[in-house]
């Protein structure tokens, strides 16, 4: 007699008590205090950073948010909570260093999407991040990535670069690695404050 095969878990318990499946996540399971918990304690770089404290995702994150507000200003508060969640998949998956996503390909790609989608439908912006955008958002996790290459993960400035681009000219940026109780209480106050924003420019329609 065959034994029949149990399927594997493919859903994680957050602390809200949410169970979020990876393989469809639902956004009614998505909580911001679990996506600020997570981003606070996952630390870019793997952690190879100098400093008492990891820089961690949740604070790159308002530092990306505040790079896009001042590469385009006149953005509204939607592009805002866009910019401020463009890496939340990773309070679930982690931040992986792009070497291991390329190793990874196609299969980690989907399931980042499918995170990012259902977050952003949650907090009721585009399931999709327009293209215009996304480059917008780039080009500011590139500048947030060559000044934490070059202040916390020990590259030079020509290194980093090589592989971010320069950041723009006159630009002034010290990044400060914070505990992780301070960096997500930082992440959930900026995420606050752009939602009341969205309700009152909602509201003003």
């Amino acid at each position: 007699m065959k034994r029949s095969v149990k399927p594997p878990r493919v859903w994680q318990r957050m602390l809200s008590g949410r169970r979020l499946d990876l393989a469809h996540p639902s956004p009614m399971d998505i909580e911001i205090e679990d996506i600020a918990h997570g981003l606070a304690r996952v630390a870019r770089w793997n952690g190879q950073t100098r400093g008492e404290h990891a820089f961690s995702v949740a604070e790159h994150s308002v530092v990306v948010e505040r790079f896009v507000r001042k590469l385009e200003p006149s953005l509204g508060a939607a592009e805002w909570m866009t910019a401020l969640l463009h890496d939340s998949p990773e309070y679930v998956i982690g931040d992986m260093i792009s070497p291991f996503k390329a190793l990874l390909g196609e299969s980690y790609k989907g399931v980042e999407a499918r995170l990012q989608e259902a977050v952003h439908i949650r907090f009721g912006i585009r399931a999709t991040t327009p293209a215009a955008l996304k480059k917008i958002i780039k080009r500011a996790d590139n500048i947030c990535a060559w000044y934490e290459a070059v202040q916390l993960a020990g590259f030079t400035q020509a290194e980093a670069t090589g592989f971010f681009g320069e950041p723009p000219e006159g630009w002034r940026v010290k990044l400060t690695p914070l505990p992780p109780t301070e960096a997500q209480a930082l992440f959930l106050k900026r995420f606050t404050e752009i939602q009341a924003v969205m309700a009152a420019q909602e509201s003003a329609r």
